[in-house]
């Protein structure tokens, strides 16, 4: 049993036995950014994607249910206005959050060194730890080399020249999914923890592999909106990779790389390995904080999930960590058939926020909204090397249900091949949410449901090791991402924490092996809030 079946059952218990260190209080003035800064390095504009034609959300919410409107031929593969409106509308800054609600934040918001800004993805905390590079090689349109891609300006800056696809496909090693061999264009996703530590301390590691899921899941909805496919691949040589990009794996870690199959060019040469030592990027991030924090729990993590990188798992290894089946019998409610509107995926993520105490009771949810909901979180994996064809269920739903039109309140189990609610307790549940919620931004009871995604972490973790947390952790992570977006495209509110007891939601619903990683609060928001308008893209 390795240290993360340790840090786990650490994060289960949280909300009864802190984490170290207990006493810490986060030095807000001196935060580190939310993002990186190379002086010095040229940045390059990258095109907005305005002319691209727009996609259904719902066709990659839910691929295979019925969606309205005509089904248009979906590319190829990606060209550089697709990849950089993906990149745009998933993690580049596209308005300024300036709506009254409930958050701790809401007095400091108007002053723009405490502007909180908003992306078409969600992150823990509003943190946004990850760095997105792209490696170009020369089948692509860049200059061959690595480039960062600069939230800010919406522009990639070229950190290092040369072609290093053929080093990427050696560290991802000759066992990796055929996409990934086949190609010469990668998004590698590195995770700074200093820029969420600062603020989560021991727990950040936890935090930092939701925040994984939600961006991949943000670019498999982007892009199974238009018929196209993005994998991340989890397990490979990271020491090399935290070396190509000239970063220390105690500080920044490379957690995926996602590998891009473009348009209009012929398959490269994709013979592995390259002669002569690897190049480093040279370029280094200026970090803002004058104080830098090193905690002893993350790094034992970031030690633990590194140990054996590049140790692919096993074909079907993932499959005995499947989640469980949903018991035959008991009180059944059924659902409607779940859809989604004719909306567009770039509008469904510019429209995606976190309702902060906005829900409003006497606006009860339509059932037929809450399946749509349910349906796309039970259909959502993190389609990875260790699962490459996702079909392995990782995440099972259960729901509190308390003001939806036609179903009783209770604590119910979401049944997906049936596509039903199973009564697990009957009755009001909205005192036992709210005296569970270490927080004063929501009021849980107002919500119309809210949704537990619960994964057998420990059953990951013996199956494919240590490395697996990330995949466990991540998973949860896409299905938080995928109810912001299902919830924009049908036009309700929704909402994601991450502190509650999480023990006494086991207690509850007699969960065994399952860990409740979330809490997802979902229901019609009180008419004609306070807002600004707020875009800038």
């Amino acid at each position: 049993m390795g240290y993360a079946h340790e840090y786990a059952d650490a994060v289960l218990h949280r909300g009864r036995v802190p984490m170290d260190p207990a006493d810490f209080v986060p030095n807000w003035p001196d935060g580190p950014r939310k993002g990186k800064f190379y002086p010095g390095v040229e940045s390059y504009a990258l095109p907005d994607g305005d002319g691209l034609p727009d996609a259904p959300a719902g066709r990659g919410l839910l691929p295979g249910a019925p969606v309205p409107g005509p089904v248009t031929p979906g590319p190829e593969g990606f060209t550089l206005p697709l990849l950089s409106a993906m990149l745009k509308d998933s993690y580049g800054l596209t308005g300024r959050r300036l709506g009254i609600q409930a958050n701790s934040d809401l007095s400091g918001l108007p002053f723009y060194t405490h502007a909180n800004w908003s992306r078409g993805t969600a992150g823990g905390g509003g943190l946004y730890p990850v760095s997105i590079y792209w490696a170009a090689g020369p089948s692509g349109p860049l200059t061959p080399g690595v480039h960062y891609y600069d939230i800010h300006r919406h522009a990639v800056q070229r950190l290092l020249t040369g072609d290093v696809s053929a080093r990427i496909r050696d560290a991802l090693g000759p066992d990796a999914p055929a996409e990934a061999l086949e190609t010469d264009q990668y998004l590698i996703l590195g995770v700074k923890y200093w820029q969420n530590s600062f603020k989560y301390n021991s727990f950040s590691y936890h935090v930092v592999s939701t925040d994984l899921g939600t961006l991949v899941q943000t670019w498999r909805i982007w892009a199974g909106a238009r018929g196209l496919r993005t994998a991340p691949v989890l397990w490979f040589d990271e020491p090399r990779l935290n070396g190509l990009l000239g970063t220390a794996g105690e500080e920044e870690a490379v957690f995926a790389v996602v590998p891009l199959r473009w348009a209009d060019r012929p398959s490269p040469a994709t013979a592995a390995g390259a002669p002569g030592p690897d190049p480093s990027v040279r370029h280094r991030d200026v970090e803002r904080s004058r104080t830098v924090l090193d905690f002893p729990t993350v790094r034992a993590m970031h030690t633990a999930t590194t140990a054996h990188a590049a140790d692919r798992p096993a074909p079907g290894a993932l499959a005995a960590a499947a989640a469980l089946p949903v018991p035959a019998g008991g009180t059944r409610v059924a659902l409607p058939a779940p859809a989604f509107p004719d909306v567009p995926v770039r509008a469904t993520l510019r429209a995606r926020r976190s309702s902060f105490g906005r829900f409003d009771a006497a606006r009860p949810l339509d059932p037929a909204q809450l399946s749509a909901v349910l349906a796309a979180c039970a259909a959502t994996s993190l389609e990875s090397d260790a699962d490459p064809d996702g079909a392995v269920r990782q995440a099972r739903l259960h729901v509190f249900v308390s003001h939806v039109r036609g179903i009783e309140p209770g604590a119910y189990t979401y049944d997906p091949d049936a596509g039903e609610l199973r009564l697990v307790e009957a009755g009001p549940q909205g005192a036992f949410l709210q005296e569970n919620y270490f927080l004063a931004n929501y009021n849980l009871e107002q919500a119309g449901a809210v949704l537990v995604p619960t994964v057998r972490t420990d059953a990951v973790l013996d199956a494919v090791g240590d490395r697996g947390y990330r995949l466990a952790v991540g998973t949860a992570g896409a299905v938080a991402q995928t109810f912001y977006v299902a919830a924009a495209a049908l036009g309700i509110g929704a909402g994601v924490a991450l502190g509650f007891d999480n023990i006494s939601f086991v207690e509850k619903l007699g969960l065994g092996d399952e860990a409740p990683l979330l809490i997802m609060p979902l229901g019609n928001e009180r008419p004609r809030p306070a807002d600004f308008r707020h875009e800038i893209a």
